[in-house]
């Protein structure tokens, strides 16, 4: 027991120690709706954000200064969508 125990810390030792939480891929978009605005909003993620954060900046009332969805001021009401095709932002 006592060896796997070393053996673990070993290994996230050698590996940074813990668990890497990766951005979404940059070649795949994010794509939203919201009733208020026209059409599906599609955002390529930056480096670390994914799509789950970018929902929660749309959806935070007191976010600003991020341009998605054309630098729409629109801030709550935004729901996840399947991304269909090639986006345009």
């Amino acid at each position: 027991m006592k060896v796997r125990v070393l053996a673990c810390a070993a290994v996230l030792a050698l590996t940074g120690g813990g668990f890497v939480v990766r951005a979404a891929d940059p070649a795949r978009p994010c794509c939203y709706t919201n009733p208020r605005y026209s059409g599906v909003c599609s955002v390529a993620p930056g480096e670390g954000e994914s799509c789950a954060s970018i929902l929660d900046y749309l959806n935070n009332p007191n976010s600003q200064g991020k341009s998605y969805c054309g630098n729409t001021n629109i801030r709550g009401g935004w729901a996840t969508k399947k991304c269909d095709e090639a986006p345009k932002d």
